[in-house]
């Protein structure tokens, strides 16, 4: 017990296997202990990276689809603006060609009506030479 304390003193101590150390017993197994939990503590960092490189990977998918998407309704929306305004102009020159016909039909009634009034002086006409002979 003395050997020991004078050991001690020196800063030697024997371990479990009797095996003559410089280091404290109980401050190498405190530090064994703390180079595990190192150990796992960097395991658990790296793990906590891979995940949030995932993460990280999967948002970066997402606004990927989302702007495809986006792009996707800008242009549906330009081809129904374009679609409304092929309408529209069809539109405009159906209403043109209904007024073209609607002057057509009153001039060709104006036309009728002048030649009924005609046929019907000629038949007058008529009717009168022939009561006269």
């Amino acid at each position: 017990a003395m050997a020991q304390a004078a050991l001690g003193a020196a800063g030697l101590h024997f371990d479990e296997l009797n095996k003559l150390r410089v280091l404290d017993p109980e401050a190498a197994q405190q530090t064994a202990q703390l180079r595990e939990e190192c150990g796992a503590f960097l395991d658990k960092v790296v793990e906590f990276q891979k995940i949030v490189g995932s993460l990280i990977e999967l948002v970066d998918q997402l606004a990927k689809a989302a702007e495809s998407e986006k792009m996707k309704a800008i242009g549906a929306r330009n081809l129904l603006k374009t679609i409304a305004k092929q309408r529209e102009a069809q539109e405009q020159q159906l209403q043109a060609l209904i007024a073209e016909k609607k002057m057509q039909l009153e001039r060709y009634r104006i036309e009728y009506e002048t030649l009924c009034k005609i046929e019907a002086d000629q038949n007058e006409f008529i009717d009168q030479f022939i009561f006269q002979k």
